[in-house]
């Protein structure tokens, strides 16, 4: 790579693609004759802070291993918040969990498949926590998973990191003068941060408190994440809200990010910024690449901004 290339490499984001899970690729999903393609891939900053605390994962074949299965693909990002030991541990390890807690395979069945999810994180939280006790650290970690079977998308969340899908809209005559067609941008995930209603009666019930900055003891933002072993007893827990839907014609592309992404870009605005993208004819790596440098660079997110994009070419 060419010191020139580096640099771009810097501005645009901190990259790893040598890792097996960090590596972008297509998948094919087949039915009843007609197949989507899905492409994806991540990209990176850590904005002006001292370490990046993200981590993320990119498997747009999570069973490569057994090709007569039903396909599944997977991508997650894990923002980590007091060191970045729990999100990597995250990112290590439940995906596998929650295949090991019984994600159908051959035979879908949506029942189970929440089911699974919400067992693997809860023994991904449990396995972390005994890691954490041991190692004398307590990080935390935030987390959107995306899991796509055949036609169905899974999406689950703990904490403020976000799910945003993009689907078109119809119309009728109305035209739209700048040659783009209409996407309406749907948030799919819900935010668990302790100053919202529900959650702070929750942290309540535990014993925990929400001081005036709407901070759990004055101290956490989000009532729910992975890790965080010192808060566990005031109503922290890793219980993901779980959404699925059938794939359509509809759905153009989700965008996964963390607080930092959404912290600069509202979710019709980012929507409209991909589009924008893929229309100029960019690929999925260079899409992700901009948004991040947009939200680090021009937006001046002072977070670490992680994002990835997923796209679905119907054909």
């Amino acid at each position: 790579m060419s010191e020139s290339e580096s640099q771009q490499q810097k501005r645009e984001g901190n990259f790893d693609f040598n890792s097996e899970v960090k590596k972008s690729k297509i998948e094919k999903v087949e039915k009843s004759g007609s197949f989507i393609e899905i492409e994806a891939d991540a990209a990176e900053d850590k904005g002006s802070r001292h370490t990046m605390e993200d981590a993320w994962v990119v498997m747009a074949d999570a069973y490569t291993d057994s090709p007569d299965s039903l396909r599944c693909a997977h991508f997650a990002i894990y923002d980590g918040h007091g060191g970045r030991l729990a999100a990597d541990y995250a990112q290590k390890h439940l995906h596998a969990t929650v295949v090991s807690a019984g994600l159908p395979r051959e035979l879908l069945d949506v029942k189970a498949a929440k089911k699974a999810i919400l067992e693997g994180f809860r023994k991904t939280d449990e396995s972390l926590l005994q890691e954490s006790a041991l190692g004398g650290w307590q990080d935390g970690a935030t987390a959107v998973c995306v899991w796509v079977l055949g036609r169905t998308v899974f999406v689950a969340n703990v904490g403020d990191a976000k799910a945003v899908i993009a689907r078109s809209v119809v119309h009728g005559s109305q035209n739209h003068t700048d040659g783009l067609s209409s996407l309406k941008a749907i948030v799919v995930t819900r935010e668990h941060k302790a100053i919202y209603p529900q959650e702070r009666a929750r942290i309540q019930k535990a014993g925990g408190t929400v001081s005036t900055n709407g901070r759990l003891q004055g101290r956490l933002e989000v009532s729910r994440a992975f890790g965080d072993r010192q808060f566990k007893k005031f109503g922290v827990v890793a219980t993901p809200d779980i959404h699925s839907f059938e794939l359509t014609n509809r759905e153009e592309f989700i965008i996964l990010g963390c607080d930092g992404l959404w912290g600069v870009f509202g979710p019709s605005d980012a929507v409209e910024f991909v589009q924008k993208l893929f229309k100029e004819g960019l690929s999925v790596t260079a899409v992700s690449r901009r948004l991040v440098r947009e939200a680090v660079l021009e937006r001046r997110c002072k977070d670490n901004c992680t994002a990835i994009v997923i796209v679905f070419r119907h054909k």
